[in-house]
């Protein structure tokens, strides 16, 4: 097979990669399961623990990842806040297998959130609309 190179995800339009390199033999990290991102710690720029990863949202009938769900806080699931960030607020660091987020911790605690038991309608134009100003990312669907 060919020779592996850094991976880079600048040309994408979802979340970007950094480290790691391209797999020419199986996934990743371009292409992964869903289910072995679920429970992946996200940090910022500072390196701040802000949570780990709930879930991964797809829109169906885009055919796209539109948010992850952050929990944050709490203690083992109790008292945790949850957050909807479109993906292309995300980079992946292959190496430090975790999510970096640019935002700060105290910002990241003023986001628009939820908790377990009453999640936000994210098919909502407007809803949607703010949560991406909120992240400084451009709504995913007008780039299609």
């Amino acid at each position: 097979m060919g020779q592996t190179t850094p991976y880079d995800s600048s040309k994408g339009k979802g979340a970007r990669i950094i480290g790691g390199e391209a797999n020419a033999s199986g996934p990743g990290p371009e292409i992964m399961a869903a289910s072995t991102l679920t429970g992946d710690d996200v940090v910022n720029m500072a390196g701040e623990d802000l949570g780990e990863i709930e879930s991964i949202m797809l829109d169906v009938q885009r055919g796209r990842i539109a948010y992850a769900v952050l929990a944050s806080g709490g203690f083992l699931g109790i008292g945790e806040k949850l957050f909807a960030i479109p993906w292309a607020a995300f980079t992946l660091d292959a190496d430090r297998k975790c999510f970096v987020l640019d935002i700060s911790a105290d910002r990241l605690k003023n986001a628009p959130g939820f908790d377990k038991d009453h999640w936000p309608s994210m098919a909502d134009p407007s809803w949607a609309q703010g949560v991406h100003a909120y992240y400084d990312v451009p709504i995913y669907w007008n780039e299609l």
